[in-house]
């Protein structure tokens, strides 16, 4: 079965940095785009990068460009998130998801706080 599981969140300063992972695992992993979202407390949903099968072409929201970096390994089945220049605002649970658009399976999300 398609399992997806997060994991490097944790406590930061502003202005700091963090790096996620997502370790895939049940599916052709380098055959699929891969995304990272967000879900802050009393916010909705918010989609915040993602990257093609083969790492050639990768896409942010507005809200991360210039801070953050996804990657990709197709050889460890894992999608990473670099985060610098971390705000308070970036305060959230992240998710990793299968798929680019449209998504048919979610991590369980790693808690990242960004506070002084």
């Amino acid at each position: 079965q398609v399992q997806l599981v997060e994991s490097g969140g944790g406590l930061a300063q502003p202005g700091g940095s963090l790096r996620l992972s997502c370790a895939a695992s049940g599916f052709t992993f380098s055959s699929y785009a891969m995304s990272w979202a967000r879900q802050a407390p009393g916010k909705g949903l918010e989609w915040v990068s993602g990257i093609y099968s083969d790492g050639s072409y990768t896409y942010y929201a507005d809200s991360v460009k210039g801070r953050f970096t996804i990657s990709r390994d197709n050889a460890k089945n894992t999608v990473y998130l670099q985060m610098n220049s971390l705000k308070p605002e970036d305060t959230a649970l992240y998710y990793c998801a299968k798929g680019s658009g449209s998504y048919d399976y979610w991590g369980q999300g790693t808690q990242v706080t960004v506070s002084s």
